[in-house]
């Protein structure tokens, strides 16, 4: 495999962090801003809309263009973004930084899964995708426990200077040594309408956005329900995050060994009843902490097997168009992160109890395994 698609990865840990961060600093950014849990919270929503509204136009705008200076002037702008949010002592100043970092996020993102793809053997899309998510389940192993214990130690603000000082360091060698990778070869608006109508596209973007959507009603609130529900302090909430992305590194290489050998279909569906599973399990346990900590570590490790399933699917189902058909797919993502914050958040406001979110996301995610279900029955007759 090509040893830049590590470098890339390494981008996509970076801009993972700036997403997965909030969640881990809620209740310090709601201190500090003198603002509720629920408000700070949507500062999820504001990125992930920001995600999948401008990511989407931006790729079809920049889609022939070159690889590396698409990745490269992401990264700029992703750069910029990181140093409004350490400056930011507002939440209109921080949820502003947000929206360019969700964009700029989006597009980087869209831009490695289609560039490594095109640096890799058909036979290795599994592996190749698998260590891009890598990226992104190592800011659960790194980033989001250190910018706790950055929050708890000095500001919350932090993280997001470090950010853009790591972002300017791996600027130069992906703008120098990264391969002449071409965009998208030239295809006409009908061929590509007709690709996302389809079943088999069509299908998957609904089980993305439940999928997500299930996710984001318990995955938000995380952080709060380990400290809350499970009783754990701060400093022991960081150790368990540190755990829970590990295992999510451990999932995203399962999830690429799986797809290589298994497929995408029967890895997508297997991932989802077991993430189901332990979700309502964890609803029934409740405070049980040993238990319930089992529990998490399933809900992590079926959550990076199916996210590493779902990019590989749309790529085999689309290969012509595969940066438009994951741009769109990375836009539902975040469409069903949004959608599924502001529930966690209304169902939070209302009950004033996490204990009930895990509950909610099973009956989310239990939609998508039945669309899932008829999706993929109807794909194979």
């Amino acid at each position: 495999m090509h040893r830049m698609i590590y470098l890339l990865a390494l981008g996509v840990f970076l801009t993972a962090t700036s997403e997965l961060i909030i969640s881990g600093i809620l209740p310090q950014i709601a201190e500090d801003l003198n603002i509720s849990l629920a408000v700070s919270g949507q500062l999820v929503s504001v990125y992930s809309l920001s995600f999948a509204i401008g990511t989407p136009l931006i790729v079809s705008i920049t889609s022939r263009i070159k690889r590396n200076r698409v990745l490269t002037g992401s990264l700029i702008l992703f750069l910029i973004g990181s140093l409004i949010a350490f400056l930011s002592t507002d939440i209109v100043t921080l949820m502003l930084s947000r929206v360019l970092l969700g964009i700029t996020s989006g597009v980087y993102l869209v831009a490695v899964f289609s560039s490594a793809s095109k640096m890799v053997k058909p036979e290795q899309l599994g592996r190749a995708i698998s260590t891009i998510v890598l990226g992104f389940s190592s800011a659960m192993i790194l980033g989001v426990p250190i910018g706790i214990a950055l929050a708890n130690w000095f500001h919350w603000q932090t993280m997001f200077l470090i950010l853009g000082v790591l972002t300017l360091l791996i600027l130069y060698p992906i703008a120098r040594f990264l391969p002449d990778l071409e965009g998208d070869a030239p295809v006409s608006f009908f061929r590509q309408f007709k690709v996302i109508v389809s079943m088999v596209i069509a299908g998957g973007f609904l089980i993305t956005f439940l999928r997500e959507s299930g996710n984001a009603v318990f995955f938000t609130y995380m952080v709060p329900y380990i400290q809350e529900i499970l009783r754990f302090n701060a400093e022991y909430s960081s150790v368990i995050m540190l755990g829970l992305g590990l295992l999510g590194a451990t999932g995203a290489r399962l999830g690429g060994f799986s797809v290589d050998h298994f497929g995408t279909v029967r890895t997508i569906s297997i991932s989802l009843i077991v993430h189901i599973t332990a979700l309502a399990s964890l609803f029934i346990v409740g405070s049980i902490s040993g238990l319930a900590l089992f529990l998490l570590a399933l809900l992590i490790m079926s959550m990076f097997i199916g996210g590493t399933a779902m990019q590989s699917y749309f790529i085999q189902k689309a290969p012509q168009s595969s940066n438009f058909v994951l741009s769109l797919n990375t836009s539902i993502v975040h469409l069903g992160l949004a959608a599924g914050t502001g529930t966690g958040g209304y169902l939070l406001e209302s009950s004033q109890t996490l204990a009930h979110l895990p509950l909610y996301a099973a009956i989310i995610l239990s939609v998508g395994l039945l669309i899932a279900g008829v999706v993929f029955t109807r794909k194979s007759q």
